[in-house]
């Protein structure tokens, strides 16, 4: 399936390096060294950066979720600058995102994996990246919902992938299917944000802190 012998331990090895990268929880790392509360015990007790913005703290929010991405973004750059298979590439894609999704460290019980899959996607090509956090923006700013934002984002990158590949990269089916379970990923993490928009309670972005919130 791999070619080989050695590249099936490969693929092993990037998944491994991969999972325990996405493992790291940059959200109670950053509150730890700021000193904030732990993000499990407060909002939505989610480990991410949107609900370490409701301490208030936008330099904490921003660190994580600079943090988050560029767990994402690290696994996948390491692979392609190694020149790694696309089944590699793949792997080390979904394997950080499930890392940060469910981490070892603690107790498989993370994120929601926003802020990872951007890194994954800048790294694969910056425009495919680019392409979908403006996709983000365009949703958040006309439905001021993020998590609305966020389930638009997650359907229109795998289509931005294949719509985009023969003019600025070559797609690659084993990527293709990676974006297509982060997606998936995605939107089940996102399920009781589904339900409070249908029921119509999920909140909404405010220009002001929603510190308070």
């Amino acid at each position: 399936m791999f070619g080989s012998e050695t590249s099936f331990f490969t693929v092993i090895a990037f998944a491994g390096l991969a999972y325990l990268l996405g493992s790291i929880p940059f959200a109670l790392v950053v509150s730890r060294i700021l000193g904030l509360s732990d993000p499990r015990t407060y909002g939505s007790g989610n480990p991410g950066a949107t609900n370490v913005l409701r301490t208030g703290n936008k330099v904490a929010a921003a660190l994580t979720l600079l943090g988050d991405a560029a767990k994402g973004w690290l696994a996948v750059w390491l692979a392609l600058r190694l020149g790694m298979s696309p089944t590699v590439v793949a792997v080390a894609a979904l394997a950080v995102f499930l890392g940060h999704l469910y981490p070892i460290f603690l107790g498989f019980k993370g994120g929601k994996g926003v802020a990872t899959a951007l890194g994954v996607l800048l790294a694969i090509n910056p425009v495919l990246g680019l392409a979908t956090m403006t996709t983000w923006l365009i949703v958040a700013f006309f439905f001021r919902m993020s998590s609305l934002a966020a389930l638009a984002s997650a359907l229109f990158a795998p289509f931005y992938y294949v719509i985009l590949s023969g003019v600025l990269w070559q797609a690659a089916v084993p990527v293709l299917i990676a974006l297509g379970f982060i997606s998936l990923l995605l939107f089940w993490r996102h399920k009781s944000n589904i339900a409070r928009i249908i029921e119509g309670t999920e909140p909404r972005l405010e220009k002001k802190s929603i510190r308070n919130q």
